[in-house]
C-alpha cells in the first residue's frame, strides 16, 4: 500500500458477510518510506483504511465498492472469474466499426447483464467493437461516469467487476471487441480520498477540474505507477481490447518521458505477451500529431485519437449551426478539408480559441488512426437539451450524415440508437448528494444561459435538471423504435457491409479520398474509384455510371446514374 502521507495506517477489516453497521477489526500496519505492508485479504472480504486514526477510507486500488464511493472496499480476486473466450483472437480497434454505449441507458435495467442479450443486435449490425462509457464508481447510481473516483473498481449499479467481466466475455464469444473509456485526467469531487494517502495532485498545473494529477512533481512515481497498474490491469485481468483515454490534453506532464508515452510502451509490451492487439485511443483537443506519433520518434505513442473536427464539419454542414466551437466550420471548404486532412485547425486561427491552433497531420499517418462520428455522448449530451441531430434532420439527411462517417477513410463510431435513427435525447444526468447536487443543477443552467440556444432551437428552452431522475430515465433507449425504423437500420447495415467488403471503402488511405461539393446540398465522397453520392437538393443529380451497391430514395440507372432529390447512392 502506497500511502506516504500517513503517519499511522490501520487496516479496518470486516468479514465476507459484513454489512453497514457491523464492526470492523482495527489492525495497525507497519511500513517505511511510504510503503505499508498488508496481510492477505480474502476474496469477498470487506475492508478499508484509517489514516492517522481518522475515519474509514476505501482502498485507492479497490476492485469493488458495494456500498458506494464512501463505504468499505471489498476484495475481489479476478482469478475467480470464469472466462470462456479462449478462442478469441482479438479485435484491432484500428479500422473497426465502433459502437459507443452508456451502460445505464442502453437498456431499461441499465446493467451489464441486461445489455448482453442486445449484443446480438450489434453483431447483426456489423459492429466490431463496443466502447463503454466510464464504468468507474461515482456518487449515487446514475451518471455519465466522468466524475468517477477510482481507477480500478467498477460501478456497483452496473454489476460491479464480475458484471463487467461477464459482459466482456459475452462480447468476445460473439467476436466483439471491447473498448473501455477511462478517466486519468481528474477525479470526481465526491468520494475522492486519494490526496489523503499520497501526493496524487500538484499545484504546478491547473485543469478545468482544478489542480492537476501529479505526473511530474515530487512523489509522482507512485501516481504514475498507479495509473500504469490500472490500465494494464484492464487489459490483462478483464480482457479489455482498447482504452479510450479521456481528455489527454489535461494530463499535464513535463517529465522527460510523458506518462502517455510510458503507458504506450507498456501497452505495446503487454500486447506482445498476450498475443492480441491492445490499443490506446486518445481524446485530444490539441490537434497535434505528436499524440499519435510513435514513442521512438519522440511522440506520445497513442495508437488512435478522436477527431472532433470531422464531427464539427459534418454537423455544421447538415444543421447549419455556427455557434460556439462550430463558428469556423461554416467554411464551405471545411468538410472537404477534414476528409483528407483530418484537422481543420491545423495551424490556422481558431476563432473560438482566439489563437492559432493545431498542426497538419503528416501524410504517412493513415485514416484508421482517427475515430470519427456524427454523434457521440459529448456532442449530443453537452447540448442544452441533449437533442440528437436526427431530431432536426430529415431521414435522408440523417442517413447521409451517418454514411459519410461509415464510408470515410477513418475508424467510424456510432452512438447507441443512432443505427435506427432514434430521436431519443441523451441528456447530462447526475446523482449527487444534497449539498453538491443543487450546485451542479444551477451550474448547468448558468452554463447554457449565454450560448444562444434560442437561436438554434427557435424558442425559449428549459435546460433539463441533471439531478432530476426523469432526466436520466428519459435518456434510456427505446428499443420498441427498432421495428418502426427498420428501413433506416437495414441501410446502415448495408453501408457497414459495403465498408468491409469493398477494398476502396475499407482502405485507410487519405490520399485517395476526396470530398467533392457539387452544390450546397450535393456531395460526392470519392474513395479512390468508389463513391458515396448524396443529393439533398431540389433538383436531380446525374453522375458517371458505376456498379450500384446500394440506393436510398429514387435512383435511375442508365448511361449515367441519376439521383432524384433526397437520394443516396453507393457506387464502385
Amino acid at each position: 500500500m502506497w500511502a506516504p502521507k500517513a503517519t499511522t495506517l490501520d487496516l479496518l477489516l470486516g468479514t465476507k458477510d459484513w454489512k453497514p453497521g457491523d464492526d470492523l477489526e482495527r489492525i495497525p500496519l507497519t511500513g517505511s518510506d511510504g510503503i505499508w505492508e498488508l496481510p492477505e485479504i480474502e476474496h469477498g472480504t470487506s475492508y478499508g483504511f484509517s489514516i492517522d486514526g481518522g475515519p474509514l477510507r476505501p482502498d485507492p486500488r479497490s476492485a469493488e465498492q458495494p456500498w458506494g464511493v464512501h463505504g468499505p472496499s471489498r476484495a475481489f480476486d479476478t482469478e475467480t472469474l470464469n472466462w470462456t473466450d479462449d478462442l478469441y483472437e482479438g479485435v484491432d480497434a484500428r479500422g473497426a466499426v465502433v459502437y459507443e454505449m452508456h451502460v445505464g441507458t442502453f437498456t431499461e435495467d441499465g446493467t451489464f447483464a441486461s445489455a448482453i442479450p442486445a449484443l446480438d443486435h450489434l453483431v447483426e449490425l456489423g459492429v466490431d467493437m463496443v466502447e463503454l462509457m466510464p464504468v468507474a464508481p461515482f456518487p449515487g447510481s446514475r451518471g455519465w461516469g466522468y466524475d468517477g473516483v477510482s481507477w480500478t473498481a467498477v460501478h456497483e449499479a452496473y454489476g460491479g467487476p464480475k458484471g463487467l467481466a461477464e459482459f466482456v466475455n459475452a462480447c468476445h464469444t460473439r467476436g466483439l471487441g471491447v473498448c473501455l473509456d477511462v478517466v486519468y485526467n481528474h477525479l470526481g469531487p465526491d468520494g475522492n480520498y486519494l490526496a489523503e494517502f499520497g501526493p496524487y495532485f500538484t499545484g504546478k498545473h491547473e485543469t478545468p477540474w482544478g489542480t492537476a494529477l501529479n505526473f511530474d512533481d515530487e512523489g509522482n512515481e507512485g501516481v504514475r505507477e498507479h495509473l500504469l497498474y490500472s490500465a494494464l490491469r484492464w487489459f490483462s485481468d478483464f480482457h479489455i481490447d482498447a482504452l479510450r483515454l479521456d481528455a489527454i490534453h489535461a494530463m499535464i506532464d513535463d517529465s522527460h518521458v510523458h506518462i502517455l508515452a510510458e503507458l504506450a510502451d507498456a501497452t505495446k509490451s503487454l500486447s506482445g505477451e498476450v498475443g492480441r492487439p491492445l490499443r490506446l485511443i486518445a481524446e485530444s483537443d490539441l490537434n497535434d500529431p505528436l499524440v499519435v506519433t510513435p514513442t521512438d520518434l519522440g511522440g506520445w505513442g497513442m495508437d488512435m485519437q478522436w477527431a472532433d473536427d470531422v464531427h464539427h464539419a459534418i454537423h455544421a454542414f447538415f444543421t447549419g449551426e455556427g455557434h460556439g466551437y462550430y463558428v469556423d466550420f461554416d467554411d464551405p471548404e471545411a468538410l472537404a478539408k477534414v476528409f483528407s486532412g483530418v484537422f481543420y485547425h491545423d495551424g490556422i486561427t481558431s476563432t473560438f480559441r482566439g489563437k492559432e491552433w493545431g498542426a497538419p497531420v503528416p501524410n504517412d499517418i493513415n485514416g484508421h488512426t482517427f475515430v470519427v462520428y456524427d454523434q457521440d455522448h459529448d456532442q449530443v449530451g453537452n447540448r442544452a437539451i441533449g437533442d440528437r441531430p436526427s431530431e432536426h434532420l430529415s431521414e435522408t439527411e440523417a442517413l447521409a450524415s451517418t454514411c459519410l462517417v461509415l464510408l470515410s477513410p477513418f475508424t467510424p463510431m456510432l452512438f447507441q440508437g443512432q443505427e435506427w435513427n432514434t430521436k431519443n435525447r441523451f441528456a447530462f444526468f447526475t446523482d449527487h448528494n444534497d449539498e453538491l447536487g443543487p450546485l451542479v443543477s444551477e451550474g448547468r443552467v448558468k452554463e447554457f444561459s449565454s450560448h444562444g440556444w434560442e437561436a438554434i432551437y427557435g424558442e425559449t428552452i428549459e435546460v433539463p435538471d441533471p439531478q432530476d431522475p426523469q432526466t436520466f430515465t428519459s435518456s434510456k433507449l427505446d428499443w420498441s423504435e427498432v421495428e418502426e425504423n427498420r428501413e433506416f437500420l437495414d441501410f446502415i447495415k448495408q453501408a457497414i457491409s459495403i465498408r468491409k467488403s469493398v477494398p476502396d471503402f475499407a482502405s485507410p488511405e487519405r490520399s485517395t479520398t476526396r470530398l467533392e461539393k457539387i452544390s450546397d446540398r450535393q456531395l460526392i465522397l470519392h474513395r479512390n474509384a468508389a463513391r458515396l453520392v448524396i443529393n439533398l437538393a431540389d433538383e436531380s443529380l446525374p453522375v458517371p455510371s458505376g456498379n450500384v451497391l446500394a440506393t436510398w430514395g429514387t435512383v435511375h440507372e442508365g448511361n449515367e446514374i441519376t439521383l432524384e432529390p433526397d437520394s443516396i447512392a453507393i457506387l464502385d
